[in-house]
């Protein structure tokens, strides 16, 4: 655990005002009230790993039936949508990311009647499908690269090719790499091809060339892709590492980095000619506005982009919308939110927490865009392994009452954790990793086979083996399990997901406080609604009071607990007191209050106008002042910030 500098919590009691002061400033330029109310922003999306889902026909590997039979998993759990990682034909050899053809149905996964099926049952159950689009680059066996490789029209210029550099040091002509662009997955970002003569870009594995986007007619592929499953009726898409797209021309050498001495590692250089450059967010707007149009004359709910890139907070936000004042082009719907993947851990304190929430909220744009909180995804480790199976529970009350969008990974509603025996998988699982740096950086333990029950392989398939050993807890931890016991993981998880369907939680504030270096308390507010006061316990201590109306003054005396752990000694409907609340280990609680009137709040406030000006200037400070927080200063004795950039993912892999 961190330990907090005793002398700076000692600080002046005008510094706590002044941290008390951003706080609600943020909280009132935060919401996520928007002009319009749609699906997407009212719904919890969760991922699908397909290989690990539902296994239908026994031959271990999970498929679309299997998915289509168990969707009423996700209705149960109050899912409203699912993106399925890559379901295209591949030769697999980073599961699907390496597309062979995009218009085509992976034949272990299924037919193309098969998909339609799924989509028919999903309709039924009132979930939407949002597909997974890989657009930087195919598998070397697709049918462009092929083509391009025999420099056949028009695919000539479909990858990014280059005639490399001389080698000084050989006198036989031996040509080197065109610059010292690294992979992602460790070495060169280039490889020579035989045949061609030439070395192609592959920012990932050499069996993942990139495609030429400055190449008009690629550009038009892609949009061709979207509209074939645009036509078979998908929701929407989540586009895989798009901060790729596009490198400067030329190809220039790279900067290093000089914190790392390995010259073929990714974090040798700085990759500012290989990512976040601006036309990578000028494809986004263009593939936003063909979802536009497309929902405008086909009608229909709105058809979304979700958006994957590792990047830095001023580079997230810009795939919200473009920078102009006056009639911004729109962008990404939820460009992802992994700052609880990549800033926070088992190790963070409250401080930490609140920071890394509340740097999201101050700096996505104050209008027109929805926050979304990601917490596991098929390239992280498991929240119970990243943050403690103790803290499941309490992970979860976080995510699913922050104001915005929450994304779960297939899973964690149960519960699951890493299995660290399937990095022992006999070569069917993660080989992009593999070699030396497989053991540290197998993504395989996060991926392991859904755990429905105590049955044979955890009832994933009927098969004598799977693609990836089962987790050795199955028979203790499966959903069946779950669903029998009075209190569990997924019984926590529906509930969170049934009560933050409350308006409060919907559209209302938040203000976020570190109540002490492991207790985290935020209310949401909301006029007219029930007020709710969420309070996190990260500690494994003692029970501890907890204080709620010194923080929140408003509250009222009594509140009734609306949702708590399954480990919790509170029970739904409980009654607490406000000013003397007993915290448990690891808890989670969520409290209901009564309704913040119209009249509380004229009798609290000041006159209207006067308000209105108060919270303009108020509005401005916030600005300011997360500006300064963002540049590391800590007028707050507890240092929420002081550590920020601390704790990156193991890894860094970024697909």
């Amino acid at each position: 655990m961190m330990v907090v500098n005793q002398q700076r919590t000692n600080c002046g009691i005008k510094w706590r005002w002044l941290y008390f002061v951003l706080a609600v400033a943020i909280s009132h330029t935060s919401g996520t009230e928007t002009s319009n109310d749609e699906w997407w922003q009212r719904t919890v999306f969760y991922q699908i790993y397909p290989r690990s889902f539902m296994d239908s026909n026994g031959d271990g590997v999970g498929d679309l039936r299997g998915i289509s039979s168990r969707l009423v998993h996700l209705k149960d759990a109050g899912i409203g949508a699912t993106w399925l990682s890559p379901i295209f034909l591949s030769p697999m050899v980073d599961f699907g990311y390496d597309i062979t053809d995009y218009t085509a149905i992976q034949p272990e996964y299924g037919t193309m009647e098969d998909f339609a099926a799924l989509l028919a049952e999903a309709e039924r159950l009132g979930i939407k499908i949002i597909l997974d689009f890989v657009p930087n680059h195919t598998s070397d066996q697709c049918e462009w690269f092929q083509r391009s490789v025999a420099r056949e029209a028009p695919y000539t210029d479909y990858y990014v090719w280059h005639d490399g550099r001389v080698d000084p040091s050989s006198s036989n002509g031996t040509r080197l790499p065109p610059n010292n662009w690294q992979s992602v997955f460790y070495g060169s970002a280039w490889t020579l091809h035989p045949v061609r003569g030439q070395y192609y870009l592959h920012q990932f594995t050499a069996q993942q060339p990139d495609l030429n986007f400055r190449n008009p007619a690629v550009a038009e592929e892609m949009r061709e892709v979207l509209r074939f499953w645009l036509r078979k009726g998908v929701a929407g898409f989540r586009i895989d590492a798009v901060n790729h797209l596009f490198e400067v021309e030329g190809f220039p050498d790279e900067p290093e980095t000089g914190t790392d001495r390995d010259p073929l590692s990714y974090g040798f250089t700085q990759h500012i000619y290989t990512k976040d450059l601006p036309e990578d967010y000028d494809m986004v707007y263009q593939w936003r506005k063909l979802l536009d149009d497309w929902t405008r004359d086909y009608g229909g709910d709105s058809r979304i982009i979700m958006t994957e890139a590792y990047a830095n907070i001023t580079f997230t936000m810009k795939y919200y919308r473009s920078g102009e004042e006056n009639q911004p082009r729109q962008g990404s719907h939820m460009p992802f939110n992994f700052l609880l993947i990549t800033d926070l851990n088992r190790d963070s304190t409250a401080q930490d927490f609140v920071f890394t929430i509340n740097k999201w909220l101050t700096y996505m744009p104050r209008t027109g865009a929805t926050a979304n909180w990601v917490l596991g995804n098929h390239d992280q480790r498991r929240v119970g392994t990243r943050y403690g199976a103790e803290r499941i529970d309490a992970i979860h009350t976080l995510l699913l009452t922050l104001p915005g969008i929450a994304v779960t990974y297939y899973g964690e509603e149960i519960g699951m954790l890493d299995n660290p025996d399937a990095i022992s998988s006999n070569g069917t699982g993660d080989s992009v990793t593999g070699g030396d740096a497989f053991i540290v950086f197998s993504r395989d333990p996060e991926r392991t086979p859904f755990q429905w029950d105590d049955t044979a392989n955890a009832g994933f398939s009927t098969g004598p083996t799977t693609w990836l050993p089962v987790h050795p807890n199955y028979r203790q931890l499966n959903l069946a399990a779950e669903k029998r016991s009075e209190r569990s993981h997924y019984k926590t998880y529906q509930a969170l997901v049934r009560l933050r369907t409350h308006a409060t939680f919907r559209k209302g504030s938040i203000q976020l406080v570190p109540y002490s270096d492991s207790v985290i308390v935020y209310v949401r507010e909301l006029q007219d609604a029930d007020t709710f006061v969420v309070v996190i316990n990260l500690s494994d201590g003692a029970d501890r009071m907890v204080d709620l109306a010194s923080v929140f003054p408003r509250l009222s005396p009594e509140l009734t607990v609306a949702s708590s752990g399954s480990e919790s000694n509170y029970r739904t409907g409980d009654i607490v007191q406000s000013d003397r609340l007993i915290v448990g280990r690891y808890e989670g609680l969520v409290l209901q209050g009564v309704p913040l009137t119209s009249r509380t709040r004229d009798r609290d406030a000041m006159p209207s106008t006067n308000l209105a000006v108060l919270w303009r200037t108020v509005k401005d400070a916030a600005v300011i002042a997360s500006i300064i927080i963002a540049l590391g200063s800590s007028y707050y004795g507890l240092q929420p910030w002081h550590t920020i950039g601390k704790w990156t993912a193991r890894g860094s892999l970024k697909k």
